[in-house]
């Protein structure tokens, strides 16, 4: 599955950006939909995942985005999405989406996802 990630940008933190996730020509429903972020010297953690069909709404969230992050799906477009409100300088990284048919116990491990996006930038200033 071929994705394009989009919606990153320079904000000054306490500020929101809405990142997205699209396959065009593709579907992914039945597939987990993952964001994940680098930072400079950093390895790629896990920030959010939302369940594929058939698993309810099931979403997880990493510690340090819950509360301020929403993943959420719109599958007609076959794009996932994530909200980030009341971004904080260390929320800077590049943002990674992907998509995996594994099981949802394993969604926070970037290894066991099968095809990524791109990477879009997000840059928070204090």
């Amino acid at each position: 599955v071929q994705l394009q990630a989009s919606g990153g940008g320079l904000v000054q933190a306490g500020g929101s950006l809405r990142l997205s996730c699209a396959a065009p020509g593709r579907t992914f429903i039945n597939f987990h939909g993952g964001w994940f972020r680098q930072a400079p010297g950093k390895e790629r953690e896990f920030v959010a995942a939302i369940a594929r069909s058939g698993y309810g709404s099931s979403t997880r969230y990493a510690d340090s985005v819950k509360g301020r992050f929403t993943i959420s799906r719109d599958n007609p477009k076959n794009t996932v999405y994530l909200q980030m409100n009341s971004l904080k300088p260390e929320d800077t990284a590049v943002y990674y989406c992907a998509v995996t048919q594994i099981l949802w116990a394993y969604v926070e491990d970037p290894g066991r996802y099968t095809s990524w996006g791109q990477g879009t930038q997000v840059t928070v200033s204090s």
